[in-house]
C-alpha cells in the first residue's frame, strides 16, 4: 500500500517504533509528549483506520493477527455500541448491520468506509421511530402504568423481532423515565415536557454524529475486540484522559453536568476562577458562552455538555463570558458574567490524610486515615504525581508520630504504574514490586523495583480495597500482602485487572493497547482473582456484576515463579518493621467478624445485596416510585458536592468500611505495639 500521506507515514513509523521499543511502559499513562494543540490536531479519517489497526495487534500482549475469530469480535463490540441496550433495532436490522459489515478490512483496505456511514442511517432511522413512538405515548391520555416492570439486562433478552415488540419495550421505558421524574418532585405535566425532550435530544444527538466520530467508534470496536482495556479515545475523549492524570486543566473550576437540555452548574472547585469570582453559583444554568471580552455569544441550550464544556475551557489567562439563568426565590434572573480563566486543580482527586484520636482501653492512640482515589501522574517536567504526594503525607504522619496508618484504595481504579511502584517502596526497604510480561513471553519479564532504601513507614499499616480497586491498586495491595508488610481489609477481593495498557498521542487521538500483564511478589497474576483481603467485610460491590472476569474477552490468568526479595525486610533498627503472620491475622479476622456481625450497617448491606441479587436488573416502577431511601441518598450526595473540605472529611470518615478498617488498624496497632518497641532498640 503506497503511502504518501504525512500523517499516515509518521504512523506506520510508529507502528515499527512501538513494535521494536518496549520503554517507557505503564499502566494507563501517557509517555509520549504533552498533547498537541488544537490546531495541530487531524480528523480521523477513512484510510487512517487500518494502520491504526494495525498498530492495535502489533503491540498487543497475546493477539497479533486479525483470524476469523478476532472480526467475529469486532462486529460483536461495533453492534453492541450502536444499541447496547437493544432498545432500537430489530433483530432483522442487526442482521443486515452484520451483512455490511463483512469483509471490512478488505474495505477498509480500499479506503471504504461507506459501509459505516450506511449503517448509521439504519440506526438514526430507528431512533427516530422509537422517539416519535415514545413521544406519541405522552399524549393527554397518558397514565403512569405502576405496575410496569422492565428488564434492564441486556444479556437475559434479545434484539426485537418486529416493530410492535419495540414499541412495547419503549413503552415501559417511558414509564421508567415518567417515574424517575415523579420521585423527584416533579409534576406529571412537567415530567411528560421533559421527557419528550430528552427524545428530541436522542434524535438531535444521532442526526448530528460526525463521520470521524463514527470511524472512532469503528476504532473502539476493534480496539474492545482485543480485551477491556484497550480502546480508542477521540480528541474529546484523549484530554480528558490527559486531564485525570495529570489533576490539572485550565478553565473556570466548575463541575457542568446536563438537565433537560441545560449546562447545570453542579459544583465549584474551591480556588478555581468561579469560586474566586463570587459570580457563580451551584445549580446557575449556562444559557450561552462567549470569548474573550467581546466575542459572540453563543445559544448552548440543547448542546451535548462535552461541546459546552469545550467552549468555556480554554488556556490560563484568557477571558469567557457566560450567560446564566439563575432562580432567585420564585424568579429566573438573567446575568452575564466574565470570568478569567485558570489552572485548575482537582483537589478531591489527590491524596489526603485525616488524623484521628482514638482511645483504646483508655490509651489514646493517633492514627492516620490516607483518602487516595487514583494514582495520578502528569507526565510533563515539575508535573504531579501522586507517588509525590504520598511520600509528603507518609513523611508528615510520621513527624506527627501517628499510632497506624490505614491506606484507604476501596474506590481506586488505577492509573501509574511508575507511581505504585514508588508508593509500594515507601512501606518497606529496598526489593521487587511488580514484574510485567512482554509480548507473547511470560518468561522474560520487566522488572521494576524500588530502589529507595528509605523506609517512610514502618509502623503498623492497613490496606482497604474493595470490588472497585483495580490495577496499580492491586499492584500496591498485593505486593504489601505478598511481603506480609499489611493487613488487607475489604471486599473479599479486588476487582481483578492484572494488566498494563500503553497510551500513545496521536494527531486524531489516543491510542491505549495492553501490552503486559503484571504479576505480585508471590508470582501471581491479580487477572481475574484480584487481591484477596485477609479480613473481609461486606460491601455493595459484592456482586457477579463487578470483576475484571465478567468483561468482554478479558484475558485469562496466569502464574510465574516468586520474586520476592529479601532486602525489603528491615528487623533491627530505626527502620524496622514486622511481618504480619498467619496467627496475627486469625486475630484480626475473630475480632472485626464479630464487630460486623452486631453491625446494622452491614446487615443492611447484605440484605439489600441478596435482594438486588434476586432481583437482578429488572425494575419495578411501583418500587421504584416508594424508592425513599434511593432519593434521599442522591440529595445528600448532591449537598456534599459543594461542602467545605472539613464537612467532607466528616462524612467520608462516617463511612462504615472505614470505621471498621479503623478499628482493624487499632487491633493491630495494640498487637504490634509492643513488639515494634522490642525490635528497634
Amino acid at each position: 500500500m503506497k503511502v504518501s500521506n504525512p500523517f499516515l507515514k509518521s504512523l506506520f513509523f510508529s507502528v515499527l517504533f512501538l513494535t521494536i521499543s518496549c520503554h517507557g511502559l505503564s499502566n494507563n499513562k501517557t509517555t509520549s509528549a504533552p498533547p498537541p494543540q488544537q490546531s495541530q490536531r487531524e480528523q480521523l479519517v477513512c484510510e487512517y483506520i487500518l494502520p491504526l489497526e494495525q498498530m492495535f495487534f502489533k503491540n498487543h500482549v497475546f493477539y497479533s493477527q486479525v483470524d476469523d475469530k478476532m472480526r467475529a469480535r469486532v462486529v460483536e463490540q461495533y453492534i453492541k455500541h450502536l444499541d447496547s441496550s437493544k432498545m432500537y433495532l430489530l433483530k432483522s436490522d442487526v442482521d443486515q448491520i452484520k451483512g455490511l459489515l463483512t469483509n471490512f478490512q478488505e474495505k477498509l483496505a480500499k479506503k471504504d468506509c461507506v459501509f459505516l456511514t450506511e449503517i448509521q442511517k439504519i440506526v438514526v432511522n430507528r431512533t427516530k421511530e422509537r422517539a416519535e413512538f415514545a413521544k406519541s405515548v405522552l399524549d393527554k391520555k397518558y397514565k403512569l402504568d405502576k405496575t410496569a416492570e422492565i428488564q434492564f439486562d441486556a444479556d437475559k433478552k434479545d434484539y426485537p423481532v418486529d416493530k410492535k415488540a419495540a414499541e412495547d419495550y419503549i413503552r415501559k421505558f417511558v414509564h421508567f423515565q415518567i417515574a424517575n421524574y415523579l420521585v423527584a418532585d416533579t409534576k406529571l405535566e412537567e415530567a411528560k415536557t421533559n421527557v419528550k425532550k430528552n427524545w428530541d435530544r436522542t434524535i438531535k444527538r444521532v442526526n448530528e454524529e460526525k463521520t470521524d466520530d463514527i470511524y472512532a467508534n469503528f476504532l473502539d470496536a476493534i480496539a474492545r475486540s482485543l480485551d477491556p482495556h484497550s480502546d480508542f479515545m477521540a480528541i474529546d475523549n484523549f484530554d480528558d484522559f490527559n486531564i485525570n492524570m495529570s489533576l490539572s486543566l485550565e478553565g473556570i473550576g466548575a463541575n457542568l453536568s446536563q438537565q433537560d437540555g441545560f449546562t447545570i452548574v453542579e459544583a465549584l472547585v474551591p480556588g478555581g476562577a468561579a469560586a474566586r469570582s463570587g459570580l457563580v453559583k451551584p445549580q446557575d444554568k449556562i444559557l450561552a458562552v462567549g470569548q474573550g471580552e467581546s466575542g459572540k455569544m453563543s445559544n448552548v441550550v440543547e448542546e451535548e455538555l462535552r461541546d459546552v464544556v469545550k467552549q468555556i475551557r480554554g488556556p490560563k489567562g484568557t477571558k469567557v463570558r457566560l450567560m446564566i439563568l439563575r432562580k432567585e426565590g420564585d424568579k429566573k434572573n438573567k446575568v452575564e458574567i466574565t470570568l478569567t480563566r485558570d489552572k485548575v486543580k482537582l483537589e478531591d482527586q489527590a491524596a489526603s490524610i485525616i488524623y484521628q484520636d482514638q482511645d483504646v482501653n483508655g490509651v489514646k492512640k493517633k492514627i492516620g486515615v490516607i483518602n487516595f482515589p487514583s494514582f495520578y501522574s502528569d507526565g510533563r517536567r515539575g508535573g504531579r504525581s501522586s507517588a509525590a504526594d504520598m511520600k509528603k503525607l507518609v513523611t508528615e504522619a510520621r513527624e506527627k508520630k501517628v499510632d497506624g496508618l490505614l491506606l484507604d484504595l476501596s474506590e481506586n481504579g488505577g492509573g501509574s504504574l511508575d507511581d505504585a511502584v514508588k508508593i509500594a517502596g515507601l512501606f518497606f526497604k529496598t526489593g521487587n514490586v511488580v514484574k510485567q510480561s512482554l509480548k507473547d513471553n511470560f518468561e522474560k519479564a520487566r522488572l521494576l523495583e524500588d530502589t529507595d532504601s528509605k523506609v517512610d513507614w514502618n509502623g503498623p499499616l492497613v490496606v482497604l480495597t474493595s470490588r472497585a480497586s483495580a490495577s496499580a491498586s492491586e499492584i500496591v495491595s498485593g505486593a504489601m500482602k505478598d511481603y506480609q508488610r499489611a493487613v488487607i481489609v475489604g471486599n473479599d477481593h479486588t476487582f481483578g485487572k492484572g494488566t498494563v495498557q500503553q497510551v500513545m498521542d496521536l494527531p486524531i487521538g489516543g491510542l491505549k493497547v495492553t501490552v503486559g500483564m503484571f504479576f505480585t511478589p508471590g508470582g501471581n497474576s491479580t487477572q481475574h482473582r484480584g487481591v484477596d483481603s485477609d479480613v473481609v467485610i461486606p460491601g455493595p460491590l459484592v456482586t457477579d456484576e463487578v470483576g475484571e472476569k465478567t468483561l468482554d474477552y478479558s484475558l485469562a490468568p496466569a502464574k510465574i515463579d516468586s520474586f520476592l526479595s529479601k532486602d525489603a525486610y528491615v528487623s533491627e533498627g530505626a527502620d524496622a518493621w514486622l511481618k504480619i503472620d498467619g496467627k496475627v491475622i486469625n486475630l484480626l479476622k475473630e475480632k472485626s467478624q464479630a464487630r460486623v456481625d452486631k453491625n446494622e450497617e452491614f446487615k443492611k448491606i447484605v440484605e439489600d445485596l441478596n435482594k438486588a441479587k434476586a432481583k437482578g436488573r429488572l425494575i419495578k416502577i411501583s418500587e421504584l416510585l416508594n424508592d425513599k431511601e434511593s432519593k434521599d441518598k442522591k440529595e445528600k450526595a448532591k449537598a456534599l458536592k459543594n461542602a467545605s473540605r472539613e464537612q467532607k472529611d466528616q462524612e467520608y470518615l462516617k463511612r462504615v468500611d472505614i470505621k471498621e478498617a479503623t478499628n482493624v488498624l487499632l487491633d493491630l496497632i495494640q498487637v504490634q505495639s509492643p513488639m515494634m518497641k522490642t525490635s528497634q532498640k
